[in-house]
């Protein structure tokens, strides 16, 4: 029976009201879905980001300055050219030297500007023995050793000097700068699933990691067979000279890379242990064949993570950032990383223009008289003692 007193009001019944409840419930739940997790995910890729870039900025304004359709740009983005300094270092607080940065690259990246207009990048390496002049001071060293010195005035100071030191070489702006130590690169290779090097033929480095050094109690305790010395001189007034002192040589009790390391001509997959290996060895040959071994894996890396779909699946680029976080240090904030990280993925599989700066006629660096640098050891300087050709070939450069 009709309900006399129920007023018409034109609304659905209660069964249709109920499908449409149940319809906007669902369209609601699906959105707030996408949006915590979504919002989870850019959370958690400004923290980490945030890690890297050693907590310049925060998270909200780096998720801000990070979500599409911003427009906030790169410092060099807009005249053409970013340049980025990379750094390999063996690591803070490790033995050996741990904060000179033996690895010396710039990357400068040129952004489309334009319908049809591709980007462009080149990668050039800078010897560890160039002979330059501390930034703010009078003090001549190794370029390797910038980075050393930047640090003991301040955390952070170290990318600095090295940026003053690179732009004055270059005579390029150098916008930005990263640091990575070999945890980190042997994190990198591995989170790429390693990379395959071709050998014409083998490849052996029976030096650098079977040198022995002065024995102490706590690394080099293995001694030498037969024992090998070190010794100190006394030169007299007439030029003849005696031995003061002399000091047992010992092998480090845990040899890196296994003491000898090698590979057979042909395809070598590689780990991060074994990549880090190959690109530091270099007492066989020289630190120019060990940069172009450097830039061959950097290349090797890109172009893995590339035809993996790494650079494009987010969950594994969080995956490869955490990883490299403890790592990694930078002076970029976290929406200037995941800015960079867009233009690098529009390079794709362009071209990457790469050059070694060395001692060859066209290399643009000699090496001096050691007799002219008394104490300065091993060092390399520009050709015709000024950094003009230098410039030239940086500005030549695409």
């Amino acid at each position: 029976m009709n309900n006399p007193f129920k007023k018409k009001t034109g609304l659905p019944g209660v069964t249709g009201m109920k499908k449409h409840h149940k319809i906007l419930i669902a369209v609601v739940a699906v959105v707030a879905t996408i949006a915590v997790v979504g919002g989870f995910f850019l959370w958690r890729a400004g923290s980490i980001m945030q890690k890297i870039s050693g907590g310049k900025g925060n998270i909200f304004s780096n998720v801000i300055k990070s979500l599409p359709g911003t427009e906030s740009k790169l410092k060099g983005e807009a005249d053409g050219r970013i340049n980025i300094l990379l750094l390999g270092e063996r690591g803070e607080h490790v033995d050996g030297g741990g904060l000179l940065t033996d690895t010396i690259m710039v990357l400068s990246i040129h952004p489309s500007s334009g319908e049809g207009d591709m980007p462009k990048a080149s990668l050039v390496s800078i010897p560890r023995d160039l002979y330059v002049t501390v930034p703010g001071t009078s003090d001549k060293q190794k370029i390797n050793a910038v980075h050393y010195y930047g640090e003991q005035k301040g955390k952070g100071q170290g990318m600095e000097y090295m940026k003053q030191i690179i732009s004055d070489v270059t005579g390029q702006s150098i916008q930005y700068a990263m640091v990575i130590n070999f945890k980190g690169f042997e994190d990198l290779v591995d989170a790429v699933g390693g990379v395959t090097v071709h050998l014409d033929q083998a490849f052996a480095e029976g030096l650098q990691f079977h040198e022995p050094q002065v024995c102490d109690p706590y690394i080099y305790t293995v001694p030498t067979k037969p024992a090998q010395y070190q010794f100190k001189y006394y030169v007299r007034k007439d030029g003849t000279k005696y031995v003061t002192a002399q000091y047992a040589l010992c092998y480090n009790k845990d040899e890196e890379c296994g003491g000898v390391f090698s590979l057979p001509a042909g395809d070598n997959q590689l780990n991060g242990e074994q990549a880090l290996c190959y690109a530091r060895a270099r007492k066989t040959s020289n630190d120019f064949e060990r940069a172009k071994r450097q830039q061959e894996v950097i290349k090797l890396i890109k172009a893995k993570a590339l035809s993996a779909g790494l650079l494009t699946d987010f969950s594994k680029v969080d995956g490869m950032m955490s990883s490299l976080g403890e790592n990694v240090r930078t002076d970029m904030e976290g929406w200037e990383l995941k800015r960079l990280f867009d233009i690098y993925q529009k390079l794709g599989d362009a071209p990457l223009q790469q050059k070694v700066l060395d001692t060859s006629e066209e290399g643009l660096l000699y090496f001096p008289s050691q007799d002219l640098y008394p104490g300065a050891g091993s060092i390399i300087l520009p050709i015709g003692d000024s950094y003009d050709r230098i410039r030239e070939l940086f500005k030549s450069l695409p």
